[in-house]
Protein backbone atom coordinates (compact mmCIF):
# COMPACT_ATOMS: atom_id res chain seq x y z
CA UNK A 1 0.00 0.00 0.00
CA UNK A 2 1.61 3.32 -1.07
CA UNK A 3 1.56 6.33 1.80
CA UNK A 4 -1.84 7.66 2.38
CA UNK A 5 -2.03 11.38 2.99
CA UNK A 6 -4.27 12.63 5.87
CA UNK A 7 -6.02 15.55 5.62
CA UNK A 8 -7.77 17.67 7.66
CA UNK A 9 -11.66 17.11 7.21
CA UNK A 10 -13.71 19.84 6.71
CA UNK A 11 -15.35 20.61 10.15
CA UNK A 12 -18.98 22.61 9.14
CA UNK A 13 -19.71 26.23 7.49
CA UNK A 14 -17.35 28.41 8.30
CA UNK A 15 -14.79 26.84 9.71
CA UNK A 16 -11.42 26.96 7.87
CA UNK A 17 -8.82 26.00 9.62
CA UNK A 18 -8.15 24.31 13.29
CA UNK A 19 -5.32 24.38 15.33
CA UNK A 20 -3.31 20.81 16.59
CA UNK A 21 -3.90 20.99 20.50
CA UNK A 22 -2.78 17.20 21.01
CA UNK A 23 -0.93 14.37 18.93
CA UNK A 24 -2.78 10.99 20.14
CA UNK A 25 -0.43 9.23 18.25
CA UNK A 26 3.91 9.47 17.42
CA UNK A 27 5.62 8.66 14.26
CA UNK A 28 6.10 4.82 14.45
CA UNK A 29 3.17 3.97 16.55
CA UNK A 30 0.37 1.09 14.82
CA UNK A 31 -2.80 2.86 14.18
CA UNK A 32 -6.02 1.09 13.21
CA UNK A 33 -8.61 2.24 10.74
CA UNK A 34 -11.12 5.48 12.64
CA UNK A 35 -8.85 5.02 15.69
CA UNK A 36 -8.05 8.84 16.51
CA UNK A 37 -4.85 10.32 15.30
CA UNK A 38 -4.88 14.14 17.01
CA UNK A 39 -6.90 16.49 18.96
CA UNK A 40 -7.79 19.72 17.45
CA UNK A 41 -9.55 22.93 18.30
CA UNK A 42 -11.57 25.21 16.09
CA UNK A 43 -13.50 28.49 17.40
CA UNK A 44 -16.80 26.47 17.31
CA UNK A 45 -15.39 23.29 18.95
CA UNK A 46 -12.63 20.79 20.00
CA UNK A 47 -13.02 17.27 18.63
CA UNK A 48 -10.64 14.71 17.06
CA UNK A 49 -9.59 13.43 14.10
CA UNK A 50 -9.70 9.82 12.95
CA UNK A 51 -7.16 7.88 10.88
CA UNK A 52 -8.80 6.99 7.51
CA UNK A 53 -6.85 3.42 7.00
CA UNK A 54 -4.89 1.24 9.18
CA UNK A 55 -0.95 1.32 9.15
CA UNK A 56 1.55 3.12 10.78
CA UNK A 57 2.04 6.94 11.64
CA UNK A 58 4.79 7.87 9.24
CA UNK A 59 5.46 11.45 9.52
CA UNK A 60 3.64 14.54 11.14
CA UNK A 61 3.41 17.66 9.19
CA UNK A 62 2.85 20.29 11.85
CA UNK A 63 3.29 20.50 15.33
CA UNK A 64 1.02 20.87 18.81
CA UNK A 65 0.22 24.46 18.86
CA UNK A 66 0.17 24.95 14.74
CA UNK A 67 -3.04 25.95 12.49
CA UNK A 68 -3.95 23.66 9.84
CA UNK A 69 -6.23 24.95 6.91
CA UNK A 70 -9.00 22.72 6.26
CA UNK A 71 -8.23 20.22 3.47
CA UNK A 72 -4.48 20.78 4.07
CA UNK A 73 -2.32 17.42 4.34
CA UNK A 74 -1.45 17.07 8.40
CA UNK A 75 -0.08 13.68 8.86
CA UNK A 76 1.35 10.54 6.63
CA UNK A 77 0.29 6.59 6.96
CA UNK A 78 2.05 3.79 5.46
CA UNK A 79 1.31 0.25 5.43
CA UNK A 80 2.29 -1.77 8.26
CA UNK A 81 5.62 -4.24 7.01
CA UNK A 82 6.85 -1.96 4.41
CA UNK A 83 9.50 -0.45 4.26
CA UNK A 84 9.00 3.25 5.16
CA UNK A 85 10.89 6.48 6.14
CA UNK A 86 9.75 8.11 8.84
CA UNK A 87 10.27 11.74 9.61
CA UNK A 88 9.77 13.06 13.40
CA UNK A 89 9.75 16.68 12.67
CA UNK A 90 7.46 18.38 10.46
CA UNK A 91 9.09 19.19 6.90
CA UNK A 92 9.80 22.70 6.87
CA UNK A 93 9.96 22.60 2.93
CA UNK A 94 6.04 21.81 2.44
CA UNK A 95 5.56 24.94 4.93
CA UNK A 96 7.68 26.91 2.59
CA UNK A 97 5.70 25.57 -0.36
CA UNK A 98 2.72 26.33 1.21
CA UNK A 99 3.49 29.65 1.75
CA UNK A 100 4.46 29.87 -1.77
CA UNK A 101 1.04 28.95 -3.12
CA UNK A 102 -0.22 31.43 -0.60
CA UNK A 103 1.87 34.11 -2.08
CA UNK A 104 0.73 33.38 -5.61
CA UNK A 105 -3.24 32.87 -4.51
CA UNK A 106 -5.37 35.80 -5.14
CA UNK A 107 -6.25 38.35 -2.51
CA UNK A 108 -9.92 39.21 -2.25
CA UNK A 109 -11.02 42.74 -2.66
CA UNK A 110 -12.09 42.76 0.72
CA UNK A 111 -9.70 41.51 1.95
CA UNK A 112 -7.13 44.43 4.09
CA UNK A 113 -4.58 42.07 5.40
CA UNK A 114 -2.37 40.68 2.80
CA UNK A 115 -1.28 36.84 3.48
CA UNK A 116 2.48 37.49 3.59
CA UNK A 117 4.33 40.20 5.18
CA UNK A 118 7.01 42.60 3.54
CA UNK A 119 9.37 40.19 5.49
CA UNK A 120 7.49 36.89 4.21
CA UNK A 121 5.80 35.88 6.91
CA UNK A 122 2.71 33.99 6.49
CA UNK A 123 -0.36 34.96 7.90
CA UNK A 124 -3.48 32.15 8.33
CA UNK A 125 -6.88 33.42 7.67
CA UNK A 126 -7.89 33.02 11.42
CA UNK A 127 -4.76 35.32 12.07
CA UNK A 128 -6.23 37.88 9.37
CA UNK A 129 -9.88 38.04 9.98
CA UNK A 130 -9.05 38.77 14.03
CA UNK A 131 -6.73 41.81 12.59
CA UNK A 132 -9.06 43.21 10.43
CA UNK A 133 -11.79 42.76 12.70
CA UNK A 134 -9.62 44.19 15.54
CA UNK A 135 -8.26 47.28 13.30
CA UNK A 136 -4.91 46.22 13.12
CA UNK A 137 -2.92 47.33 10.04
CA UNK A 138 -0.78 45.75 7.74
CA UNK A 139 2.23 47.12 9.26
CA UNK A 140 1.48 46.38 12.74
CA UNK A 141 0.48 42.77 12.25
CA UNK A 142 3.94 42.11 10.53
CA UNK A 143 5.56 43.75 14.05
CA UNK A 144 4.21 40.97 16.04
CA UNK A 145 6.75 37.98 17.13
CA UNK A 146 4.60 34.85 15.89
CA UNK A 147 5.54 31.66 17.96
CA UNK A 148 4.08 29.21 15.37
CA UNK A 149 5.97 26.72 13.28
CA UNK A 150 8.55 29.15 10.42
CA UNK A 151 8.03 32.23 13.04
CA UNK A 152 4.27 32.28 11.50
CA UNK A 153 1.93 34.90 13.80
CA UNK A 154 -0.68 32.35 15.88
CA UNK A 155 -4.08 33.01 16.86
CA UNK A 156 -2.83 32.92 20.87
CA UNK A 157 0.24 35.79 19.32
CA UNK A 158 -2.05 37.85 18.21
CA UNK A 159 -4.83 37.45 20.59
CA UNK A 160 -2.15 38.07 23.45
CA UNK A 161 -0.53 41.32 21.54
CA UNK A 162 -4.43 42.89 21.38
CA UNK A 163 -4.19 42.34 25.43
CA UNK A 164 -1.54 44.81 25.19
CA UNK A 165 -1.97 46.83 22.03
CA UNK A 166 -3.59 50.02 23.92
CA UNK A 167 -0.19 50.96 25.52
CA UNK A 168 1.66 50.39 22.57
CA UNK A 169 -0.49 52.23 20.64
CA UNK A 170 0.08 55.15 23.07
CA UNK A 171 4.07 55.04 22.47
CA UNK A 172 3.45 54.77 18.84
CA UNK A 173 1.90 58.38 19.00
CA UNK A 174 4.21 59.60 21.33
CA UNK A 175 7.19 58.77 18.66
CA UNK A 176 5.15 60.54 15.73
CA UNK A 177 7.16 63.14 14.07
CA UNK A 178 5.29 65.69 14.11
CA UNK A 179 6.15 66.69 10.57
CA UNK A 180 4.75 63.47 9.53
CA UNK A 181 2.19 64.01 6.93
CA UNK A 182 -1.32 63.42 7.05
CA UNK A 183 -2.34 60.00 6.00
CA UNK A 184 -6.14 58.71 5.69
CA UNK A 185 -7.93 57.62 8.42
CA UNK A 186 -7.82 53.40 9.18
CA UNK A 187 -10.95 52.32 10.61
CA UNK A 188 -11.20 52.13 14.60
CA UNK A 189 -10.68 49.38 16.50
CA UNK A 190 -13.17 48.10 18.55
CA UNK A 191 -12.71 49.38 22.35
CA UNK A 192 -10.87 46.23 24.48
CA UNK A 193 -12.96 45.97 27.34
CA UNK A 194 -10.37 43.94 29.21
CA UNK A 195 -7.73 47.29 28.54
CA UNK A 196 -10.39 49.61 29.01
CA UNK A 197 -10.76 49.58 32.94
CA UNK A 198 -7.19 48.39 34.51
CA UNK A 199 -7.17 45.83 37.13
CA UNK A 200 -4.94 46.00 39.87
CA UNK A 201 -4.52 42.50 41.81
CA UNK A 202 -4.23 42.75 45.26
CA UNK A 203 -2.00 40.79 47.35
CA UNK A 204 -4.75 38.32 48.69
CA UNK A 205 -6.29 38.05 44.81
CA UNK A 206 -6.58 35.15 42.47
CA UNK A 207 -5.29 35.72 39.07
CA UNK A 208 -7.14 32.84 36.62
CA UNK A 209 -6.46 32.72 33.24
CA UNK A 210 -9.36 32.57 31.07
CA UNK A 211 -8.83 29.54 28.81
CA UNK A 212 -9.90 29.10 24.80
CA UNK A 213 -13.68 28.70 25.16
CA UNK A 214 -14.53 31.42 27.42
CA UNK A 215 -11.67 33.61 25.46
CA UNK A 216 -14.56 33.04 22.51
CA UNK A 217 -17.76 33.14 24.50
CA UNK A 218 -16.26 37.12 25.85
CA UNK A 219 -15.74 37.46 22.50
CA UNK A 220 -18.91 36.17 20.97
CA UNK A 221 -20.94 37.86 23.58
CA UNK A 222 -19.58 41.64 23.20
CA UNK A 223 -20.04 40.82 19.70
CA UNK A 224 -23.45 40.46 19.66
CA UNK A 225 -24.45 43.20 22.05
CA UNK A 226 -22.59 45.54 19.80
CA UNK A 227 -24.01 43.67 16.82
CA UNK A 228 -27.93 43.72 17.55
CA UNK A 229 -29.92 46.76 19.56
CA UNK A 230 -31.35 43.67 22.33
CA UNK A 231 -35.26 44.04 23.40
CA UNK A 232 -36.00 41.39 25.83
CA UNK A 233 -40.24 40.99 26.59
CA UNK A 234 -41.18 38.88 29.67
CA UNK A 235 -44.50 36.60 30.06
CA UNK A 236 -45.51 34.55 32.70
CA UNK A 237 -46.58 31.15 31.99
CA UNK A 238 -49.33 28.61 33.95
CA UNK A 239 -47.24 25.24 33.20
CA UNK A 240 -49.35 23.24 35.78
CA UNK A 241 -50.50 20.16 33.49
CA UNK A 242 -47.44 20.32 31.80
CA UNK A 243 -45.51 19.57 35.34
CA UNK A 244 -48.47 17.40 35.94
CA UNK A 245 -48.71 15.22 32.44
CA UNK A 246 -44.67 15.20 32.63
CA UNK A 247 -44.65 13.35 36.57
CA UNK A 248 -47.55 10.87 35.25
CA UNK A 249 -45.47 9.82 32.32
CA UNK A 250 -42.09 9.91 32.91
CA UNK A 251 -41.39 6.47 34.44
CA UNK A 252 -43.50 4.97 31.73
CA UNK A 253 -41.26 6.84 29.04
CA UNK A 254 -38.23 6.06 30.38
CA UNK A 255 -39.32 2.18 30.56
CA UNK A 256 -40.44 2.59 26.64
CA UNK A 257 -38.19 4.46 25.43
CA UNK A 258 -35.25 4.09 27.45
CA UNK A 259 -35.07 8.01 28.09
CA UNK A 260 -35.53 10.42 30.36
CA UNK A 261 -38.27 13.03 29.77
CA UNK A 262 -37.41 16.22 30.45
CA UNK A 263 -39.12 19.67 30.72
CA UNK A 264 -36.74 20.67 27.96
CA UNK A 265 -38.56 19.01 24.91
CA UNK A 266 -41.88 20.16 26.04
CA UNK A 267 -40.89 23.61 25.99
CA UNK A 268 -39.04 23.06 22.92
CA UNK A 269 -42.30 21.87 21.48
CA UNK A 270 -44.13 24.92 21.83
CA UNK A 271 -41.31 27.42 20.53
CA UNK A 272 -41.66 25.34 17.70
CA UNK A 273 -45.20 25.72 16.87
CA UNK A 274 -45.00 29.28 17.67
CA UNK A 275 -42.03 30.18 15.24
CA UNK A 276 -44.18 28.17 12.81
CA UNK A 277 -46.71 31.09 13.49
CA UNK A 278 -44.00 33.71 13.26
CA UNK A 279 -41.66 32.84 10.97
CA UNK A 280 -39.79 36.83 11.20
CA UNK A 281 -38.78 34.90 14.19
CA UNK A 282 -36.60 32.40 12.56
CA UNK A 283 -34.34 34.71 10.47
CA UNK A 284 -30.94 36.92 10.41
CA UNK A 285 -29.81 39.74 8.97
CA UNK A 286 -27.56 39.94 5.76
CA UNK A 287 -26.76 43.85 5.36
CA UNK A 288 -29.81 45.10 3.88
CA UNK A 289 -31.88 41.90 3.79
CA UNK A 290 -33.70 39.95 5.70
CA UNK A 291 -33.39 35.80 5.31
CA UNK A 292 -36.07 33.71 6.46
CA UNK A 293 -35.15 30.54 7.55
CA UNK A 294 -37.23 27.52 6.38
CA UNK A 295 -35.66 25.10 8.34
CA UNK A 296 -36.40 25.23 12.35
CA UNK A 297 -32.94 24.32 13.72
CA UNK A 298 -32.87 25.13 18.07
CA UNK A 299 -30.30 25.75 19.30
CA UNK A 300 -29.77 24.64 23.27
CA UNK A 301 -27.57 26.22 25.55
CA UNK A 302 -25.98 23.60 27.17
CA UNK A 303 -23.35 24.62 30.55
CA UNK A 304 -20.31 22.16 30.56
CA UNK A 305 -18.46 20.84 33.67
CA UNK A 306 -16.08 24.06 33.69
CA UNK A 307 -18.42 26.53 33.88
CA UNK A 308 -18.34 27.39 30.21
CA UNK A 309 -21.46 27.47 27.62
CA UNK A 310 -21.58 25.74 24.45
CA UNK A 311 -25.17 25.40 22.03
CA UNK A 312 -25.48 22.46 20.40
CA UNK A 313 -28.36 22.12 17.81
CA UNK A 314 -31.37 20.21 16.97
CA UNK A 315 -32.03 20.55 13.41
CA UNK A 316 -35.11 20.49 11.33
CA UNK A 317 -36.97 19.94 15.32
CA UNK A 318 -39.83 20.89 13.07
CA UNK A 319 -40.05 16.91 11.63
CA UNK A 320 -39.39 15.08 15.23
CA UNK A 321 -42.21 14.04 17.58
CA UNK A 322 -42.15 14.52 21.16
CA UNK A 323 -40.40 11.23 21.48
CA UNK A 324 -37.64 12.16 18.74
CA UNK A 325 -37.19 15.60 20.64
CA UNK A 326 -36.39 14.03 23.81
CA UNK A 327 -33.88 11.59 22.64
CA UNK A 328 -32.30 14.24 20.45
CA UNK A 329 -32.46 16.86 23.75
CA UNK A 330 -30.66 14.24 25.69
CA UNK A 331 -27.97 13.10 23.08
CA UNK A 332 -26.32 16.24 22.82
CA UNK A 333 -26.55 17.23 26.13
CA UNK A 334 -24.43 14.21 26.64
CA UNK A 335 -22.29 14.88 23.85
CA UNK A 336 -21.50 18.41 24.97
CA UNK A 337 -20.85 17.36 28.69
CA UNK A 338 -18.77 14.76 27.56
CA UNK A 339 -17.14 16.45 25.29
CA UNK A 340 -17.84 14.47 22.11
CA UNK A 341 -19.72 17.05 19.85
CA UNK A 342 -19.32 17.01 16.35
CA UNK A 343 -18.75 19.76 14.64
CA UNK A 344 -22.06 19.77 12.63
CA UNK A 345 -23.99 18.95 16.31
CA UNK A 346 -23.12 22.98 16.72
CA UNK A 347 -23.90 24.23 13.25
CA UNK A 348 -26.72 25.75 11.60
CA UNK A 349 -28.93 27.19 14.54
CA UNK A 350 -31.34 29.54 13.81
CA UNK A 351 -33.47 30.23 17.09
CA UNK A 352 -32.15 29.14 20.71
CA UNK A 353 -33.00 28.32 23.57
CA UNK A 354 -31.06 28.65 27.20
CA UNK A 355 -32.58 27.97 30.54
CA UNK A 356 -31.95 29.85 33.27
CA UNK A 357 -34.35 28.04 35.68
CA UNK A 358 -31.81 24.87 35.79
CA UNK A 359 -29.88 27.60 38.23
CA UNK A 360 -32.93 28.77 40.25
CA UNK A 361 -33.44 32.17 38.45
CA UNK A 362 -36.59 32.79 37.52
CA UNK A 363 -36.15 34.99 34.65
CA UNK A 364 -33.07 36.36 32.62
CA UNK A 365 -32.19 38.89 29.75
CA UNK A 366 -30.04 36.38 27.12
CA UNK A 367 -27.63 37.46 24.72
CA UNK A 368 -28.63 36.63 21.35
CA UNK A 369 -26.39 33.67 19.41
CA UNK A 370 -25.35 35.60 16.52
CA UNK A 371 -26.53 35.83 13.50
CA UNK A 372 -29.74 34.99 15.19
CA UNK A 373 -32.72 37.48 15.22
CA UNK A 374 -33.80 36.23 19.14
CA UNK A 375 -33.23 33.44 21.95
CA UNK A 376 -35.67 32.04 24.70
CA UNK A 377 -34.94 32.17 28.11
CA UNK A 378 -36.67 29.47 30.23
CA UNK A 379 -37.14 30.33 34.15
CA UNK A 380 -37.64 28.43 36.71
CA UNK A 381 -40.85 26.96 37.69
CA UNK A 382 -42.59 27.47 40.64
CA UNK A 383 -45.58 27.19 42.99
CA UNK A 384 -47.06 30.25 43.41
CA UNK A 385 -50.91 31.33 44.46
CA UNK A 386 -52.65 32.39 41.16
CA UNK A 387 -56.26 33.17 39.87
CA UNK A 388 -57.63 30.96 38.36
CA UNK A 389 -60.98 31.83 35.94
CA UNK A 390 -63.99 29.05 36.12
CA UNK A 391 -66.83 28.91 34.69
CA UNK A 392 -68.53 29.22 38.66
CA UNK A 393 -65.91 32.42 39.14
CA UNK A 394 -62.98 33.11 39.91
CA UNK A 395 -60.96 31.46 42.61
CA UNK A 396 -57.14 31.50 43.94
CA UNK A 397 -55.21 28.01 43.76
CA UNK A 398 -51.57 26.62 43.97
CA UNK A 399 -50.27 26.78 40.36
CA UNK A 400 -46.71 25.82 38.88
CA UNK A 401 -45.67 29.38 37.21
CA UNK A 402 -42.77 30.12 35.11
CA UNK A 403 -41.50 33.31 33.20
CA UNK A 404 -40.06 33.23 29.51
CA UNK A 405 -37.99 35.70 28.51
CA UNK A 406 -37.30 36.62 24.75
CA UNK A 407 -34.21 38.70 23.36
CA UNK A 408 -34.77 40.16 20.02
CA UNK A 409 -32.64 41.72 17.51
CA UNK A 410 -34.80 45.46 17.05
CA UNK A 411 -33.48 45.84 13.45
CA UNK A 412 -36.06 43.30 12.43
CA UNK A 413 -38.20 42.03 14.90
CA UNK A 414 -40.48 44.81 16.61
CA UNK A 415 -41.94 45.11 19.69
CA UNK A 416 -45.59 43.91 18.69
CA UNK A 417 -43.92 41.06 16.81
CA UNK A 418 -40.95 40.08 19.92
CA UNK A 419 -43.90 39.89 22.71
CA UNK A 420 -46.88 38.46 20.30
CA UNK A 421 -44.26 35.52 19.88
CA UNK A 422 -43.48 35.05 23.57
CA UNK A 423 -46.99 35.12 24.16
CA UNK A 424 -47.72 32.66 21.78
CA UNK A 425 -44.91 30.05 23.44
CA UNK A 426 -46.63 30.76 27.19
CA UNK A 427 -50.52 30.09 25.39
CA UNK A 428 -48.53 26.64 23.78
CA UNK A 429 -47.63 25.37 27.41
CA UNK A 430 -50.82 26.33 29.63
CA UNK A 431 -52.98 24.54 26.72
CA UNK A 432 -51.34 21.79 26.59
CA UNK A 433 -53.39 18.43 26.61
CA UNK A 434 -53.46 16.94 30.17
CA UNK A 435 -54.56 14.00 28.32
CA UNK A 436 -52.28 13.98 26.37
CA UNK A 437 -50.83 10.21 24.50
CA UNK A 438 -47.41 8.99 24.76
Amino acid sequence: MANIDVLLPKMGESVAEATITTWLKEVGDKIEEDEPIVEIATDKVDSEVPAPVSGILVEKKYNEGDVVEVGAVFAIIGAEGEETVVNVAPQETVVEEKVEEELMAPIASNDTIAKSGSNGQFFSPLVRSIAQKEGVSQTELEQIQGTGQGNRVTKRDILSYLENRSDVQVQKVESKPAAQPKAEAAPAPKPQVANKYPVKAGPNDEIVEMDRMRKLIATHMVDSVQTSPHVTSFVEADVTNIVMWRNKMKDEFLKREGEKLTFTPLFMEAVIKALKDFPMVNSALDGDHIVIKKDINLGMATALPSGNLIVPVIHNADQLNLTGLAKKVNGLANNARNNKLSPDEIQGGTYTVTNVGTFGNVMGTPIINQPQSAILALGAIRKKPAVIETPQGDTIGIRHMMFLSHSYDHRIVDGALGGSFVKRVADYLEQFDINREL
